[in-house]
């Protein structure tokens, strides 16, 4: 009875010796129209989580995922933010649209929360926060090439600009007219439509009256679409020019995308989950799965650095500019929290939508020259 009640006390003592787990938090659209990229995200955060668990944690400690829909929304990204900061939640993979990190990377740096987040809107690191990284290049990239390449293959013709009055939209159009102002060509029209929007029949009027030859669209793929139908039952052929938002099946299952370029980081596709995995990823979830898998490896990076679980200390860590190992390739950081220029990784490329040999209109496969 005395050995029995021994080693009782032995596996409580070891239970409590036991670490408590990291909670790593994830603000992301799990609904809303964003919700197939949000859902990417959350299925790459779950598969590192699970796999650096697997292999021991970091530092002997666990990972759990506390997971929250902020539905692209940034009242709702700041309800999470309180949520987090209420829990001791003390890092976030997350978020993911420029609005809602806009609003909510503030509150996490008063909360003492450190953020990973695959926004590219150029301001987010700007403001001097302590507390924010990304795993991709900024949008300023994404602007210079469409820019650049816009004014090389239309140089001296009249291009026309519009965007979706979203963060993202208006920080991509401005930067491509940053662009093509310092390679002394302006732009012929500046429109702008609204996210749902179905008839564009009086921005496309306006577009022909500019006599537009090529149109930048800084928005999603959805409204890309509509754009793209209402230009061509119009009789305006002008050939369109995106960012990485028309990375949608949306944009393919339409025959006037073809021809349509588009400025996009190098996608990396996580392998499926074994043995059973649920289903194959859309294009749109497999475009974030890999942030929010490498979001994941990042904070394992610092923390393992740090040696501390602290926050401030992870993202002194990470601002030393060590680099961590992810799945997109070792990530190393300025003091703002964007990455670090890396030759041997370009942050973006051009892809034009083609049709294939069995009547898809896809863009694997055919990157072009900036």
């Amino acid at each position: 009875m005395i050995r029995f009640a021994v080693a009782l006390a032995l596996l409580a003592g070891a239970a409590q010796a036991q670490p408590a787990p990291i909670a790593i938090g994830l603000s992301a659209p799990l609904t809303g129209p964003d919700a197939a990229f949000g859902q990417g995200m959350r299925a790459g955060a779950e598969q590192a989580i699970a796999e650096i668990n697997r292999t021991g944690g970091i530092n002997g400690q666990r990972l759990a995922l506390v997971v929250a829909d902020d539905a692209g929304d940034a009242k709702q990204g700041l309800s999470v933010a309180r949520r987090f900061a209420s829990e001791r939640v003390g890092f976030v993979v997350g978020p993911l649209n420029a609005a809602v990190a806009g609003a909510t990377i503030p509150a996490y740096a008063d909360a003492g929360i450190v953020a990973v987040t695959a926004v590219a809107w150029a301001p987010l690191t700007a403001r001097g926060h302590w507390n924010v990284f990304r795993t991709c290049a900024n949008e300023a990239g994404q602007s210079t090439l469409a820019g650049a390449y816009l004014a090389r293959q239309f140089a001296g013709r009249r291009i026309g600009l519009v965007h979706d009055k979203t963060t993202f939209g208006r920080g991509l159009v401005d930067g491509v007219g940053r662009a093509l102002k310092a390679a002394g060509q302006g732009e012929a029209a500046f429109e702008a439509l609204s996210r749902g929007d179905k008839d564009l029949s009086a921005l496309v009027a306006r577009l022909k009256r500019a006599r537009v030859e090529a149109v930048y669209f800084a928005g999603l793929a959805a409204e890309a679409a509509v754009l793209l139908r209402a230009m061509r039952e119009a009789g305006l052929d002008a050939p369109l020019v995106g960012s990485d938002g028309l990375l949608d099946k949306e944009l393919s299952q339409i025959a006037v995308a073809e021809g349509t370029v588009m400025t996009l980081a190098p996608v990396l596709r996580l392998p499926e989950v074994k043995p059973n995995p649920a289903k194959p990823r859309i294009p749109e979830a497999e475009l974030f799965a890999a942030q929010g898998f490498a979001a994941v490896e990042v904070l394992r990076g610092g923390i393992a650095g740090a040696r501390s679980a602290d926050a401030r200390a992870v993202a002194a860590f990470l601002h030393g500019g060590a680099p961590v190992k992810t799945v997109l390739g070792p990530l190393a950081y300025d003091g703002r929290g964007d990455l670090k220029s890396d030759p041997r990784r370009p942050s973006y490329t051009l892809q034009v939508w083609r049709r294939t040999p069995d009547g898809r209109i896809d863009y694997a496969g055919n990157a072009i020259d900036p």
